[in-house]
């Protein structure tokens, strides 16, 4: 039974979960199972939006459990049987692909001579990234589930509905192409190619499509069914739903066009159309749309170099709905939102622990938090040391925190290594430290004195003397006061909070960093 704050939850995925609920409960649920379905297109390479879908879908999923005993399940779906289009840019033997182009994807070698197909090489690798990030799905194929006949009676569906479909689809498409669309795409008996022809004649009683062979220009009758035709994309989808009796798909803005026409023919077919989600696009570092082709995007590898995995769930949990810039500097803000809520939730009641975004990101059953230490923390501290190996972070964490270490802090010991390449990469080559004016160097030659000053400081008392200073030497925006010490001491314009730096950094350090900046020592 689930609970009422389950019932009451207002995290994003609760309300797409209770969508999913109600469906079942009007609808009923012949199937006996939720079913959850994420997509995936075969002929590039798993990226960092393939992980967002499943991740997201799996979140929405989790909180479904929590509302209903009903039993789930995910199938990450390969539209494998599509031909392909066009050689990608990152594959080796581009001429060998080039002799292949419009043939299925399970029936095009694969360019790396790893598996027996293109097709299944990049199953291979979508089911090996999932698998990294610890997803439970299914793997579902495009080729498997035509040829096996799992689609058989959807596409008589399809046939019989054939002229409600064109009805629908030809209003969409300009004039060259309403000319030879057909939903079905035949496989050629003769070059094993995806044909894009129009259909001659649509025969009922026998389950087939005539078209005209675009080679020999002779008249040729397929049956629909057993892997001899496939169907196009945007009928694909509507087939597939109805076939599987998919209860709920999210998929991007760019594709909500597609989301009302495969619905419209969905429920011509007979079915219901899913629950569906539309997720903003990610945009780059300019505020413009991330492109495949321009690469001007993140990828997932580019994210797990400089951060743990768990916050690039961080980042796809916060406002789904919501144009959010992917680039590398929004990393370091991910990791830090990702830890604050991990050290909240082990004292929030169980109401709030559902809103929080880690009970989400772990399934319900989040790790314990280790020792609080931020992100922009370690890479200030990595600054003001230049550090370059583990070794000199964790030499001022231990006369901090002495009970820690990277064997006691295994996850503090993966930040650090990740703080060290993001501050190599992206810190220290846009550092640009300035002297302080004659007010700036009057507050700091007192905030050196009052440090030297204060036996036994913590964290806050280090901060108050921060603030104190500030106050005292006219700086009415303390905002500007604590602008200077970052843009003086460490370089830039914004940093961590002052009196945690201090603590960690050492005070008798941070001393000899204001005495030698009032020496006119330049810190770079």
């Amino acid at each position: 039974m689930p609970t009422a704050a389950a019932l009451d939850a207002r995290a994003w995925p609760f309300v797409e979960a209770r969508k999913v609920l109600k469906r079942l409960e009007v609808g009923g649920n012949e199937k006996g199972y939720a079913l959850f379905e994420t997509g995936y297109g075969p002929s590039g390479l798993p990226h960092i939006g393939t992980f967002g879908e499943v991740a997201r879908t799996s979140m929405v999923r989790r909180a479904f459990q929590e509302l209903s005993d009903i039993p789930t399940r995910l199938f990450a779906f390969s539209d494998d049987m599509d031909g392909l289009r066009r050689v990608p840019d990152n594959v080796p033997n581009k001429e060998m692909l080039a002799g292949f182009l419009n043939k299925p994807l399970t029936a095009v070698p694969d360019p790396f001579g790893e598996y027996p197909s293109f097709g299944e090489h990049n199953n291979a690798r979508l089911k090996a990234f999932l698998d990294t990030f610890g997803f439970e799905y299914e793997f579902q194929s495009s080729t498997v589930c035509y040829r096996e006949g799992r689609f058989d009676r959807a596409l008589l569906q399809m046939l019989s509905r054939f002229d409600a479909v064109m009805k629908v689809i030809l209003p969409t498409l300009g004039p060259e192409r309403r000319a030879t669309y057909c939903p079905f795409l035949p496989i050629s008996p003769t070059t094993g190619d995806v044909l894009q022809v129009a259909a001659e004649e649509v025969r009922l009683d026998a389950g087939t499509i005539v078209y005209k062979d675009p080679e020999s220009g002779r008249l040729v009758e397929t049956p629909v069914t057993g892997g001899a035709c496939k169907l196009q994309w945007k009928a694909d989808w509507a087939m597939r739903w109805h076939a599987l009796g998919v209860d709920y798909e999210m998929s991007g803005k760019d594709l909500i066009d597609s989301v009302i026409l495969s619905s419209k023919i969905c429920r011509i077919l007979g079915g219901q159309p899913p629950e569906c989600f539309t997720y903003e696009l990610f945009l780059d570092d300019q505020g413009g749309k991330i492109s495949k082709s321009k690469g001007n995007g993140l990828s997932v590898e580019d994210w797990l170099a400089y951060a743990p995995p768990e916050s690039l769930s961080m980042f796809m949990f916060q406002k789904p709905t919501a144009a959010k810039r992917l680039y590398f500097d929004v990393i370091p803000k991910a990791v830090d939102e990702y830890r604050q809520h991990l050290t909240k939730i082990a004292e929030q009641a169980p109401d709030a622990q559902l809103e929080n975004p880690v009970w989400h990101i772990h399934a319900g059953a989040p790790p314990a938090a280790e020792a609080d230490f931020s992100f922009s923390l370690l890479l200030n501290l990595a600054a003001v040391c230049n550090a370059e190996e583990k070794a000199t972070l964790w030499g001022f964490i231990a006369r901090y925190q002495p009970e820690l270490s990277p064997e006691t802090a295994p996850m503090l010991d993966k930040l650090v290594g990740y703080a060290l390449a993001y501050y190599r990469d992206f810190v220290k080559p846009e550092k640009q430290y300035r002297a302080p004016d004659a007010a700036e160097r009057a507050a700091l030659q007192e905030l050196a004195e009052k440090l030297k000053a204060e036996a036994s400081p913590d964290a806050q008392t280090l901060q108050n003397i921060v603030y104190e200073v500030g106050k005292a030497h006219g700086f009415e925006n303390l905002r500007a006061w604590f602008q200077a010490l970052y843009e003086i001491l460490l370089g830039q314009s914004s940093g961590p909070r002052m009196g945690s730096f201090v603590a960690l950094y050492g005070v008798n350090e941070t001393v000899a960093l204001i005495d030698r900046v009032l020496a006119g020592e330049a810190l770079a």
